[in-house]
Formats: C-alpha cells, structure tokens, sequence
C-alpha cells in the first residue's frame, strides 16, 4: 500500500473520526530512558482505534452492499466501532455478540443502533450465527482484524503520529487478531525511511509470537490474560505483512501488563484498557533497545470496566 493510496484513506474517514491528541511525560521518558510518544486512542469515537478500520470498510462497499447491511461478530470494541460507523455513514450494522458479553459492551452497541444477535461464546457459535445473518440479509461480513479495508484503515492512527513525528525510530503496538500491528506496518513503511514497528504481546496469549517463528499461523489453547481485547489470533489477510516486515513481537507478563497500565494511568492520567498497557510494557522490557530514541506507542484504546481494575 502506497502512500497515496493511505493518504487518500486517511482523507475519505476524516469526517467520521477524531484525530486523537498525542501525550507525553518526562517522568516516562526519564523510566524508558528516551523520548515517548503515546497516541492517545482512548480519545477516538466509541473509545478505540478500531473506529477507523470499521469506518473505512463500509466507506469501501458498494452502494448495494450499503443498502444491505454489515455483519460482523465481537465481544468487544469492534462490535461497538462498526455500530457506531454504520450509524454515522446510514448503513445497519449486525453484530454477533456472545450471550457473556459484558453488559456495559451490549449497552454500548445497542446504543450506537446495532442489531444485537446473542450466541454461545465460542468461534464456531459466532462465525454460524454471522453466516446465518448473512444469508438471510445480504449483509456484507466484516472482519474486526482480517479484512484488508479494516487493516488500511486502522494505518491512519500511525500516519497522524508519522505526520506529527516524522523521526520515530519505533512504534510500539499491541497485537491481537493483527489489524492495527499490520496497519502500523503498512503506515510506518509509506511514511518514514527508517521507522520500524515492534509489537507487544501477552505472554499467555503468545499465538503471533510462536507465528512468526513457525511461519504459520498459531492458535491459543487457553486465554488467560487481562488484556481481554488481544485473546484473538492473526488472520491470513495480515499475518504475510507481519511475517515479513514486523521488526519483532516482545512477550510480557500479567504483572508487567499491570505495571505499566498503572504508569499510564498516574502519570499520564489517561484511562486506558488492559491491551493498551501491553505496548508500554513491551517499551519497558526493551529499555536497551530504545535507549536515548524516538519512539511512539500506541495506546489503542480505553474501554475498561471501572469496576475491574487490576490495581
């Protein structure tokens, strides 16, 4: 994907997104030992960067398609980015939720007028249920991470950091099911010579980590992390551009998860999710790596339930 072409992405979401502030803190880069750039997700439209991938996705569809609806399946802020998108752009948005999704998510959706069809919480109960929705609406489906108009969009976020920074020598990124980390890839590699993208990831939910080193994609057998949002795995739409130009995927544990999101949370004063922290936390396991550098770091949202914090 060529700058043009991302550039010309980035202007078509522009009316429908926040361009979302970026923070800093001297205490930050005093612990990390360089200069940190926090693109501060948390501030865009439904409370994630997801927001732009959903936006862009149904921009992309034909007007039939528009006429028809989108589908998708998430418990979390997909669900909630795609409502809100179809909603702003005049397009019913379908979304497949599992009946345990967290209330306070479920809320969210029907708020932002999406048609909420309950199923069983697991892959094979979400993906027959989407498939049903499709085949009796026409609906276009679209995936939250492997759908290459998502993953285009979710770039914007590391463009608007490359057009602010243009001299960072990493991004740091959480990944999950792949979108934002092959978007921040695809961003990184348009507009900057020298800027490499590093990934942060659970070490409980490691399935992109042993990807790469297997060269196929991985899958977990347990989920056991408090960053919710990245218990997903990589699809075959962004894996190929991980696989080939990811500089490296940093493992972290629960505790240092928690550990940084406390550091965002005091010293920054942001509110942010569990799967945010993890790049922090990759920045701070890497503190050789980085030092006396500019690097960016995005905190790809903050939809965290308050009454469930880890501190």
């Amino acid at each position: 994907m060529n700058k043009a072409s991302l550039q010309t992405i980035h202007n078509n979401i522009k009316p429908y997104i926040h361009k979302t502030p970026v923070f800093t803190s001297q205490l930050l880069n005093d612990i990390c030992e360089a200069e940190v750039f926090f693109k501060c997700e948390n501030f865009q439209k439904m409370g994630a960067f997801k927001m732009r991938g959903a936006t862009h996705a149904i921009l992309n569809l034909t007007q039939d398609q528009k006429r028809k609806g989108v589908v998708t399946h998430s418990s979390g802020n997909f669900a909630q980015a795609l409502a809100l998108a179809a909603k702003s752009i005049g397009v019913k948005a379908y979304i497949v939720m599992p009946k345990n999704a967290p209330q306070v998510k479920k809320e969210a959706v029907l708020g932002y007028g999406g048609i909420i069809s309950f199923c069983e919480p697991t892959n094979q109960a979400r993906e027959a249920m989407a498939k049903k929705i499709q085949q009796e609406t026409g609906a276009t489906f679209l995936h939250p991470s492997n759908n290459i108009d998502v993953i285009n969009g979710q770039a914007t976020a590391a463009i608007e950091l490359l057009e602010e920074y243009p001299n960072l020598k990493y991004i740091y990124v959480p990944v999950g099911g792949g979108g934002l980390l092959a978007g921040t890839i695809l961003a990184a590699n348009a507009y900057s010579k020298n800027c490499k993208v590093i990934a942060g990831e659970p070490e409980n939910v490691n399935d992109a980590y042993r990807s790469l080193l297997s060269g196929k994609i991985e899958s977990n057998t347990a989920n056991n992390t408090i960053a919710d949002g990245l218990k997903t795995q990589l699809g075959d739409k962004n894996f190929p551009i991980i696989k080939k130009y990811v500089e490296s995927i940093q493992l972290v544990t629960e505790i240092e998860i928690v550990k940084a999101m406390t550091l965002i949370w005091q010293r920054l004063k942001l509110v942010v999710e569990p799967s945010s922290a993890v790049a922090l936390a990759a920045v701070l396991k890497q503190k050789n790596k980085i030092k006396g550098k500019k690097i960016g770091v995005i905190l790809s949202g903050g939809n965290v339930d308050i009454t469930n914090l880890p501190f």
